[in-house]
Order: C-alpha cells, then structure tokens, then sequence
C-alpha cells in the first residue's frame, strides 16, 4: 500500500540542510538598502525624524516561537533580518563628535550563551558591513538623549501592542517601544501643540513606503523571478506527480520540498490547497481532506525566496482529465485571464483588468446558463483580480499601472453546493493565478512555465514524475 504521507521525511532533511550555515544572505546587497534610505530620506517632510522598529517575535506555543520573520519596511531600508532593533533616519545631516550623519542603527548585543541556543548575532561589526557609519547597541536607545523637541515632524508606522511576553536579555522589543512612547509624549509637552497624533503620523511612512516599494530594481526582479520560477516549477511537479490516493496535505508538501530543494526557505503566506467542496473557499488553508480522487483541486502557493515572494496559482484535475463540467468552467476562466493579462500594460489600473475578465465570466456564465444578469456573476467571482507582489504576498502601492510593477492576475469562478444553478456545476471552484511584470511594451507573464491552458495541464499530467518511485512504509495498523 502506497504511504499517504510520502514527502514528509524528504522536506524535513531537505529544510534542515539547506538552512544550516551562513546565518543569511542578503542578495539586495548594503549598496540597495543605502539607496533604499536616501530615497525615503528625500520623501520624508522637512526637518522630520523617523523610527523604525523590528518585527516582534511572536510566539506559538508555551516556550516555542514562530519562525522569525523580518518586518518588509525595516528590511528593505536596512537589510537587517534580526530581532530587537531600531533604525532611525533623519531628514537633514546632524553632528556629533565624530562628524556628520543622517541615521543611526540600533542592534542587539552579542550573546555566547543566547548564540548557543538560538543562532549566531551578527552584533555592531555585522551591523557596520550593512553599510551603517552610526551603528549603536539598542540599550544605547533606551538611554540616548534624542532632542526631539528640536524635529519638527516624527513618523513611524504603528507601535506594535503584540510584544509583551516576548523578554531577551535586558532590553526587549517592548522596551524600546516604551521609550519611543516615552520621546513621543515629550514631544508633546515640549511641542505645546497637544494632540501629538497630529504629527505622529503613520500615513506619510505608508505613503512613501508604498511609493518606494510599489515598483521593483533589477535585483528586486532577479530574486522576484526566481520565486516565480520555483512556484512554477513546483506546480508542474505536483501535476505529474498527482493522483487519487494522494491527500490535500500531502500535495501541499510535494509543492513545498520543491521550495526547499532549490533554496527558497519559507513560504510567502499559508498555502491553499483545496480539492472538491475546498476549491470553492477562496482561503482555505487547513489542506486536510483525504479523499480528493475525480476532483478539481485548487493550488494557490508561492515560495519565498530572499525574502520576496511568488503568487502562483493552477487549478487541475486530480485523475488527470478534466470532466466536461470542470472543462467549461476551467477554459472560461482561462479566457477571461488571457484577455485581462492584456489589460495589465502601463497607465491602465486594477480595474480595467478587473472588468475585462468579469465581462468575460459574466457572459460565459449566462451562456452556461449557471446566471441570468451579468449582475449575478459577482456571486460566483467575488473578489478582485490583482495586487502587487513583492516582499509581502499583498505588497503596498497604486492601483495604477507603471513600469517594473510586479502584479498578479487571478480571475477565478467558484460554484460551492446548494448553489442557484444545476446541480452538475457544484463543488467546481477554478482559479488561475500569474505574476505579471509590467514593462515598456507587452505584460511578461513570470509564471509563464507552469501550464494554464486545460490541454496543456492534461498533456503533462500524463508524464511520469520521480517523486512517486518513493515508496515509505506503511504505519497505520
């Protein structure tokens, strides 16, 4: 009997080996992050000060945390991927004993004894490589007297509430938070203009963040691509590989040891892996249905390489043959996406890909005779058709198209059970999803590798996949 489970034992071995090492590699290099930082320096309003803190470390469960991950802000302005720290630009230069300077980097103290248990620091000379002159321990923030009264505007993003019980050494991320709100209700007094939120305003750092981040460098597109890339791959892997006897999870591991054997250590968001009834929940992500033989099952993952993630999505049968209900469901879909990647050209928005796929799926739908009115086809597309990708799955920017944008288009059609139309349709949820560079010219679909249209999923679902020639023991009694 063919063991359920197959890819388990591989991931674990894969993910272990792949991680050991180097503490991280930084692709982007200090001279990005440097750019990075002007760039927001110049944005910033006049005579201003801004704080950026690090992601909290979050916890799982009882003594066990989550793996750490870097909040997208402070690692796009710094490259800096470890906990308990502080950036702070300034909008002019400003001077102390050793000369000029215009930002400071706080970092946390090397520690033998916490090394051992939970990783290696890279501490001030790690710190002072990533091409900082003012590199500073962060109990030097707590203590440091910044004269805030002398800055006329202070941004931050939000002051994080969800870091509490998360204690490292002497000094936590709570801690800093605490003086940071300590300079802020001295600006206050100091200010005499009252209600402080009138200056401290996280919109500006949004605003610029977004305009900053919304379109991507050639070295933000490299490891944009490869992420791409190791999703498509993973896609096509999983559709020869596939079949009945297999379960929602443990698809969701083939897809993920693929990340892992090409380099990519974590995945960008929860994946979604949904067969039959599943299919037709837009953010499934528990991946626990055992029985999935003779349904459509909907892929939406991506790897997250370098800290940039993939958006990939494919939708395919699981005995390899599409049946005419999933067929029709499946090309219409597959139309309306074709038309809309069209859309995705500079000076065009998310809307006008938008309504060239809904008035696709509209009329299809009416054709079928699953709807009506053109009105009801939101019932069964409910949810918008792109968004930026970039270090976060949904990354910030504007709604209008500019060049070396990275974007998704994803129009999908989801019919669950007891739905106002023929039976036959039911439980037929399809979504296609790519990543799309907009350019001078023509969109560049980047998941373009991994098959789309129903005969060429269908064509490759009838390849041979090494991955089932692992055969593991059986387990249960």
């Amino acid at each position: 009997m063919r063991f359920k489970n197959t890819l388990f034992l591989l991931l674990i071995f894969s993910s272990s080996s792949i991680l050991s090492g180097q503490q991280y590699i930084d692709d982007l290099g200090s001279e990005f992050h440097k750019k990075k930082r002007q760039e927001f320096r110049e944005q910033m309003p006049q005579n201003s000060i801004a704080f950026f803190f690090t992601a909290p470390i979050m916890k799982r469960s009882n003594d066990t945390d989550f793996m750490y991950h870097q909040d997208p802000n402070f690692y796009y302005l710094s490259g800096w991927r470890e906990p308990h720290g502080v950036l702070v630009i300034f909008k002019d230069d400003q001077q102390d004993n050793n000369g000029l300077y215009n930002e400071i980097l706080y970092v946390r103290e090397k520690n033998e004894y916490r090394e051992m248990w939970d990783g290696r620091r890279l501490g001030l000379n790690g710190a002072k490589q990533m091409g900082f002159d003012r590199v500073k321990l962060r109990s030097n923030f707590i203590k440091d007297p910044f004269q805030i009264q002398n800055f006329s505007n202070v941004l931050s993003m939000d002051v994080r509430d969800d870091v509490r019980d998360f204690k490292d050494d002497k000094y936590d991320l709570y801690d800093i938070q605490n003086k940071f709100l300590e300079i802020i209700d001295d600006k206050e007094e100091l200010s005499g203009l009252g209600d402080i939120k009138k200056e401290f305003k996280n919109s500006s750092v949004n605003n610029i963040m977004s305009s900053l981040r919304q379109t991507k460098d050639s070295l933000e597109i490299k490891l944009l691509t490869k992420a791409i890339k190791i999703s498509s791959l993973a896609q096509i892997e999983v559709m020869k590989a596939i079949h009945g006897e297999m379960t929602e999870r443990e698809v969701q591991g083939i897809h993920e040891f693929i990340y892992r054997k090409y380099g990519a250590a974590h995945e960008g968001y929860n994946s979604i892996v949904g067969a039959g009834a599943n299919s037709c929940i837009l953010h499934y992500v528990t991946n626990e249905d055992i029985n999935i033989d003779n349904e459509l099952i909907l892929m939406d993952l991506g790897a997250e390489y370098r800290g940039y993630t993939a958006d990939v999505t494919r939708t395919i049968p699981v005995n390899g043959k599409f049946s005419p209900e999933q067929k029709e469901i499946y090309d219409l879909v597959y139309e309306s996406q074709e038309e809309a990647i069209k859309k995705a050209i500079i000076g065009n928005t998310f809307n006008d890909i938008y309504v060239e796929s809904l008035e696709i799926i509209s009329r299809g739908l009416i054709k079928l005779g699953i709807i009506n009115d053109p009105k009801e086809a939101r019932k069964y597309y409910p949810h918008g058709v792109s968004h930026h990708i970039g270090l976060d799955v949904h990354d910030p920017g504007s709604r209008t198209l500019e060049k070396n944008m990275v974007i998704t288009v994803e129009p999908g059609i989801y019919i669950p059970e007891n739905s106002d139309c023929d039976p036959k349709w039911w439980n037929i949820g399809v979504r296609i999803e790519d990543d799309i560079l907009i350019t001078d010219t023509e969109p560049i679909n980047l998941s373009e590798d991994a098959p789309r249209s129903s005969n060429e999923i269908e064509k490759i679902m009838k390849l041979d996949s090494p991955i089932n020639q692992l055969i593991l023991p059986d387990i249960n009694d």
